[in-house]
């Protein structure tokens, strides 16, 4: 074979194969990766080796196309965990997406005010929703939760004293921990107690004049049982106010309803904290609320003035579609039998016997068996918790390498693998998605 039979790259580029990715990937990565695969098939041919004119097609094809999966893509989720942090937590409800697309299709009253004909604050847009549904005097919306956090030690605890309980110095996904959030705001972290047990007697021999603030952290992934005690927030607010100290909790999920409804244990809520007497409480937006990432601040006036204030506030704001969603979804825990138009509850919300009805018409048209399953809530929240679910179980040869091409099919399709079987788990995929997870099954199968 000689370098005159490998394909030119103006034929590689009229493959209508290979022209196809030129609108998602652009016409300069199309063509690098074309020269690159050649130039490895220069090599090859130099060496002895024979690449044949297809086989450098097929590779070019291959990784055009792992460049494009390297994008944002559809996913179905299998897997049965409902706020899929890799997947990206909650979905939205469709009434947040026609919000994102009419406050971003064009312009917006983002930072204006329409009656008095100038500039105005953008946390204005859903301070009042905030208000209404959390209870809370004021509230503030930055881009996650850990932003939030940040930016309550920067406002309160620069160079000052931070009091939390040794048993509350968390880690989370994507090696977030309390104590270095800590130090990056230059805030002194002062540990009381032990990991198991701390008394309101630990709080108050560590408050000093240098105590800017006491921290509650939520166990978002974690629980600690048997010889343990704690502190309840009521008195821990109290022990605040008497020293003039503020005091916050990092409460995580962001539930704003009782979870009891849908048979799991009950989630401390925001409004449940507020009425304990903190003076500020951090939540998502993203977990147990059911919007967008965003980090939430509710609680007195004069603190979340304070936050505003803060010029750090202006790196960690939220734009115009963000805003939007999460208006969207606050306004759907206003309505009657709420918060049934919220994804995350409309799963929650579905019967077992829904879904082995699903799982019976859909098993026999995919070879899969119906078998019982444990969805969990995911995103850091109810550890513990399971909900019971049903899943199709695939008996193949490979499980592993089936459930990659499950993957990388059109649509993307996560499961899970037990006990040697790929399970899809339908209480996480939409009943009206059902005939695109079938086909992708079955293009997966061959």
């Amino acid at each position: 074979m000689s370098l005159q039979d490998l394909p030119a790259v103006h034929r590689l580029l009229a493959e209508p194969g290979i022209a196809a990715f030129a609108r998602a990937l652009g016409p300069d990565t199309v063509k690098a990766t074309i020269d690159a695969v050649l130039d490895e098939a220069r090599r090859a041919v130099r060496d002895g080796g024979t690449p044949s004119a297809a086989a450098v097609s097929a590779e070019v094809g291959a990784r055009l196309r792992r460049l494009e999966r390297a994008g944002l893509l559809e996913v179905l989720n299998a897997t049965g965990v409902l706020l899929h942090t890799n997947l990206g937590r909650a979905p939205l409800a469709p009434a947040a997406l026609v919000a994102i697309a009419a406050a971003s299709g064009g312009y917006s009253n983002l930072e204006y005010d329409l009656e008095a004909g100038r500039r105005d604050s953008r946390y204005a847009r859903v301070a009042g929703l905030l208000r209404e549904t959390t209870g809370a005097a004021d509230a503030l919306v930055v881009n996650n939760c850990a932003a939030a956090v940040l930016l309550i030690l920067d406002t309160f605890a620069r160079g000052r004293e931070v009091v939390v309980a040794r048993g509350e110095l968390i880690e989370i996904g994507g090696g977030f921990r309390l104590p270095d959030v800590l130090a990056r705001s230059g805030a002194t972290l002062v540990e009381v107690g032990t990991s198991n047990k701390t008394s309101l007697a630990d709080y108050a021999r560590a408050l000093s004049p240098r105590t800017a603030l006491v921290l509650r952290s939520h166990l978002s992934n974690f629980r600690i049982s048997g010889f343990t005690a704690s502190v309840a927030p009521a008195a821990l607010a109290e022990l605040g106010r008497r020293a003039g100290v503020p005091v916050m909790e990092d409460l995580g999920s962001g539930a704003l309803i009782d979870l009891q409804r849908y048979g799991l244990p009950h989630e401390r809520t925001v409004g449940e904290a507020l009425d304990d007497g903190l003076d500020l409480v951090a939540f998502s937006g993203d977990k147990l609320l059911g919007g967008p990432q965003a980090g939430i601040v509710a609680g007195r006036s004069a603190a979340i003035a304070r936050l505003r204030a803060n010029p750090l506030l202006r790196a960690l704001r939220v734009d115009k579609a963000t805003l939007s969603a999460l208006a969207a979804t606050l306004r759907l825990y206003l309505e009657p039998g709420a918060p049934a138009g919220i994804p995350l509850y409309a799963m929650l919300g579905r019967s077992v016997e829904s879904l082995r009805d699903r799982a019976a018409a859909l098993a026999p048209r995919i070879g899969a068996d119906v078998v019982a399953s444990e969805a969990v809530a995911g995103g850091g929240t109810l550890p513990l918790a399971t909900v019971p679910s049903v899943a199709l179980a695939l008996d193949v040869r490979d499980a592993e390498e089936r459930a990659r091409l499950l993957r990388c099919g059109e649509p993307a399709v996560v499961g899970r693998i037990a006990g040697g079987r790929l399970l899809l788990d339908l209480r996480t995929i939409p009943p009206e998605r059902d005939e695109d997870l079938v086909r992708a099954v079955l293009r997966a199968a061959g």
